[in-house]
């Protein structure tokens, strides 16, 4: 009865049980270096979270792939390239995949804000890899991992840079 008693005042004072909302941030930049030649086309790019100490599967993030075919047909013809996501998750996806995929990007900066993301809004606190993996239509294949804790209990930086496919690619995450 007192148990009662105390959250029906306490719900009548607005005054919650319920945790604070995750104020912590995560923003991941990635470069895409300018490569010449005849039969370059723009990379396939995914973007996925696993568990640190299992590599187990944690969430898609991003896949960019070319979505100007009409219709999706062939679209994702190269998309088996990214062999690593292919294996853990894009293999059992139907595409495009609803907040996930989106148009490849030029060469240059791209930033993801993934503190947005559905897959990290959903993540249980521990230490998880971002898994960054590129691949390009007759080109090459790298794949770049950077540690992440979630939620952040300090400022952290991350890096990697990859050979040629990737440039530099940063996680940034603060509290």
């Amino acid at each position: 009865m007192k148990s009662r008693l105390c959250s029906s005042i306490l719900s009548l004072f607005g005054v919650g049980l319920a945790l604070p909302a995750q104020a912590a941030d995560a923003q991941l930049e990635i470069n895409l270096p300018s490569i010449q030649g005849a039969r370059v086309k723009r990379p396939y790019v995914a973007v996925w979270l696993e568990k640190a100490a299992s590599h187990d599967f944690a969430g898609n993030i991003a896949v960019w792939y070319d979505m100007t075919k009409p219709n999706n047909i062939g679209a994702t013809k190269w998309l088996p390239d990214m062999r690593s996501w292919w294996r853990v998750s894009g293999s059992q996806a139907s595409f495009p995949i609803d907040g996930v995929s989106g148009a490849t990007r030029p060469a240059g900066d791209h930033v993801i804000n993934l503190g947005a993301t559905d897959a990290v809004k959903k993540l249980t606190p521990g230490d998880y890899e971002v898994v960054v993996e590129v691949a390009r239509e007759h080109g090459g294949h790298e794949l770049l991992r950077l540690p992440m804790q979630w939620p952040p209990r300090s400022a952290a930086k991350a890096e990697a840079s990859g050979a040629e496919e990737v440039g530099l690619v940063r996680l940034t995450t603060k509290p």
